[in-house]
């Protein structure tokens, strides 16, 4: 049983089959999903369909591509939000210097921000960090107490190093079976299985050979397979041991 720990079924990709698809993934060996928000917004879609399905849970937060949403307004937003019982986590929350390199800094506001709410609240967080390895592993590392997972991890075998011995998680998805992998299997092959969560950022980074297609929980089955080639055990291992790795973080039990 699979274990999607980053899936954005409130995405309006999702708008014209989700039921029917959130409806079926048990049938497909899925056993939990946690569907993280991105703003005010999508952070309350994400509650209402957790509030709909026993198996589903979610994040809440802003992601920095949203920073001009963000206002002092918005952190009072997120607070309360994450007291709903079926909020597990802050996030989707961290810096993105691929889409905007022109708001650096707002967006270091708004990852601290919700890092210390974080603490506050004694939540884990998941952390998007795209082309801003250093400056995000910066920020993280100044909270010792934090816990969370690096979702979609995309950094070095070093960084991936460095994050473990600090106590953190790694995500990985789609973008191991892809053909330039390499640097995310290096990570992966450092990584030991008490710290690897599976994810996939459904609808996005669908894996291979499904490419191309709009993503869902029921591919994680590639990314289990890749992993336990890498790993050098069955991908039953892979799925049991992601999920106990899921469940003890985000602190379900089932």
């Amino acid at each position: 049983m699979y274990f999607d720990s980053h899936a954005h079924y409130d995405s309006r990709q999702f708008d014209s089959d989700r039921d029917g698809l959130l409806s079926a993934l048990p049938l497909q060996g899925v056993e939990c999903v946690i569907d993280p928000g991105c703003d005010g917004e999508t952070s309350r879609k994400a509650l209402e369909i957790a509030e709909k399905y026993d198996y589903v849970y979610a994040a809440v937060g802003w992601h920095p591509q949203e920073w001009e949403s963000w206002t002092a307004d918005s952190i009072g937003e997120i607070r309360a939000l994450a007291a709903h019982p079926k909020a597990v986590a802050i996030g989707e929350i961290g810096l993105d210097y691929y889409w905007d390199k022109e708001h650096k800094a707002l967006q270091e506001e708004m990852l601290r921000a919700q890092l210390e709410l974080a603490i506050e609240l004694d939540k884990p967080v998941v952390i998007h960090d795209r082309d801003a390895h250093a400056d995000c592993m910066a920020v993280t590392l100044e909270y010792p107490s934090l816990r969370g997972v690096y979702h979609c991890f995309s950094g070095s075998a070093q960084m991936a190093r460095q994050l473990l011995s600090a106590g953190w998680y790694l995500g990985f998805d789609g973008p191991i079976t892809y053909k330039n992998a390499r640097r995310n299997l290096e990570a992966l092959a450092v990584c030991p299985m008490d710290r690897i969560l599976i994810e996939t950022d459904s609808p996005y980074l669908t894996p291979e050979p499904m490419r191309g297609r709009r993503n869902d929980s029921s591919m994680l089955r590639y990314v289990v397979q890749k992993i336990a080639e890498v790993k050098s055990i069955s991908p039953e291992a892979v799925a049991a041991a992601t999920a106990e790795n899921a469940r003890s973080l985000f602190g379900i039990s089932y």
